[in-house]
């Protein structure tokens, strides 16, 4: 009886059709000779889950299993064919992929979450060294070189909900303004996002936020609100304000004229937080845990370059590195699926580490466990009636 592999099963959530679709419009199979895009995304993935340090290890390790690989719908890769592949490929087919599957976990996220809390921060790729420096250096700035990678992410549900790739010159608060966004859900960012008349864009879209003044915001308070006795320890004032600054400069109009709140939160040992948010319904308290929930990004972008390649690439082109990161996303996302569809108990990471290690293995599934058990049964039964 057939049975499928873990990478199989896997490759489950990404539709086939879906794939070839966008093969066909961005043409990236026209000259493949015979190593097409899907047989590239399957040898990728494969070395975001195993490990592989070079294309030379992913290489082996991948041609070490060739009976499996007619059910994947691949076959054996050479080193410097998917090396060209990497380098000269169309990137904007991952790009799309990863945006397709982003998408459908979004709504699934949508779905299973009703208070919708998204958070909101960007990280930097660092590429120096021959080969990066050709490309990347002319985009840098005074601390990185390379790339950033701007996500939104769902904590409740350890979801990705939106990505972009841009140089690392590219401002937080540039790529969030072509961010869609969402009624009734909830945004955590930090200063980096400070702009008043995207907050208002936020405002008029009917969502909420919560961020940081900066120290030299203007603001007047209108009026100030008791705090709680169990709640003075941590939050040490709560305020109406609005922004008193109408234009900061360069011919620019501050648009946000409703007033804010401001909630300034203790720190041990460093200065006071200083908080704004367009929510008046919640409390200080849960204000001060909101944006203290912002960490979970900053731990979320940790896991992914630890336990997937996104830090040490196969090839050193622009092009190149750009498909790996969308690879390795889309191998987030599929193992997310995976781990969900299978209502798995265990954590993420884990599940990860046991795809690693068993890709290529067959899982028995129910039926062939209990034929297994019946035969083992018919055995001991005949070997009691010989001792008999």
């Amino acid at each position: 009886m057939y049975r499928n592999t873990r990478f199989g099963e896997l490759m489950k959530d990404l539709p086939r059709n879906l794939f070839d679709s966008l093969v066909e419009e961005y043409g990236t199979d026209r000259h493949s000779k015979g190593f097409r895009s899907w047989d590239q995304l399957v040898a990728m993935m494969y070395g975001q889950l195993s490990g592989s340090r070079s294309l030379r290890e992913l290489e082996v390790a991948f041609n070490s299993h060739p009976t499996c690989h007619y059910h994947l719908g691949t076959r054996q890769v050479k080193r410097s064919t998917l090396a060209d592949a990497n380098a000269k490929r169309d990137e904007r087919l991952y790009a799309r992929l990863s945006e397709r599957l982003l998408a459908r976990a979004h709504r699934k996220v949508r779905r299973e979450v009703k208070a919708m809390l998204y958070l909101l921060d960007s990280t930097p790729i660092s590429l120096k060294g021959r080969g990066y420096d050709d490309w990347a250096a002319s985009q840098c700035t005074r601390r990185t070189q390379g790339l950033k990678v701007h996500m939104l992410y769902c904590p409740d549900q350890a979801a990705p909900v939106y990505s972009h790739i841009t140089a690392p010159n590219v401002n937080d608060i540039e790529d969030a303004r072509e961010m869609d966004l969402e009624r009734g859900a909830t945004y955590v960012f930090d200063k980096g996002y400070c702009d008043y008349n995207w907050w208002y864009k936020l405002e008029k879209a009917g969502a909420a936020f919560v961020t940081r003044f900066k120290s030299n915001a203007a603001t007047r308070v209108v009026e100030a609100y008791a705090v709680p006795e169990k709640a003075s320890a941590t939050v040490l004032a709560d305020e109406r304000v609005v922004l008193s600054n109408r234009h900061p400069g360069g011919k620019r109009r501050n648009r946000y004229a409703t007033a804010l709140r401001r909630v300034t939160v203790a720190r041990e040992g460093k200065t006071p937080l200083v908080l704004a948010t367009n929510n008046f319904t919640r409390s200080a308290a849960d204000i001060a845990a909101l944006y203290k929930d912002r960490w979970q990004i900053e731990l979320f972008f940790k896991w992914l370059k630890q336990n997937l390649k996104i830090k040490r690439f196969f090839g050193r082109s622009e092009t190149a590195v750009r498909t790996q990161i969308y690879i390795a996303l889309i191998t987030y996302l599929l193992v997310w699926f995976y781990h969900a569809r299978h209502r798995a108990t265990s954590r993420l990471k884990d599940c990860v580490v046991m795809l690693g290690a068993t890709l290529f293995q067959r899982p028995e599934t129910e039926y062939s466990v209990w034929r297994r058990r019946q035969r083992e049964r018919q055995a001991f039964l005949e070997r009691q009636g010989a001792l008999l």
